[in-house]
C-alpha cells in the first residue's frame, strides 16, 4: 500500500463516520418512540382501570404516576359520565423521547392513546 492510497483511506472513513454515527442515533430514536408508544398504550390502560371503579381524574393520575418515568409525565384527561353503567373517555398524552441531535425530528410528536370504559356500580 502506498502513502497516497493510505491517505485515501482516511478520507473515505473521515467521510463515512459521520453518516454511520447519524444513522444509529436515528435508529435509536426510532426505537424510543416505538417504546414510548407502547408506554403510552400501557398508561391508557391502567388509567382506565383505575377510572373504571372510581372515575375520578385523580384516581387516573395516580395510576400514571405509579408507572413511573417517563410516563409519569404524561397528561390524562377523562370525559364522559361518571355514573355507573355510563361510558368514560380516558386519553393520555405523552411527548415522544428525544435523542441529542436526532431528536429534533420529533421535536413536536405527541403519542396519545383513547379509551372508552364503561363505569362500574349502580347506575
Amino acid at each position: 500500500m502506498t502513502r497516497s492510497e493510505r491517505g485515501q483511506s482516511t478520507v473515505e472513513l473521515a467521510v463515512i463516520i459521520p453518516i454511520l454515527v447519524l444513522l444509529i442515533l436515528l435508529s435509536v430514536q426510532a426505537a424510543l418512540v416505538l417504546r414510548d408508544r407502547v408506554l403510552v398504550v400501557h398508561a391508557a390502560r391502567a388509567a382506565a382501570r383505575a377510572v373504571i371503579v372510581d372515575p375520578q381524574v385523580a384516581s387516573a393520575v395516580a395510576a400514571l404516576e405509579l408507572q413511573g418515568p417517563p410516563i409519569s409525565t404524561a397528561s390524562v384527561t377523562l370525559s364522559g359520565g361518571s355514573s355507573g353503567g355510563s361510558l368514560a373517555t380516558v386519553t393520555v398524552r405523552m411527548r415522544a423521547t428525544r435523542v441529542p441531535i436526532v431528536g429534533r425530528v420529533v421535536a413536536s410528536t405527541v403519542l396519545q392513546e383513547r379509551l372508552v370504559v364503561m363505569i362500574e356500580g349502580p347506575s
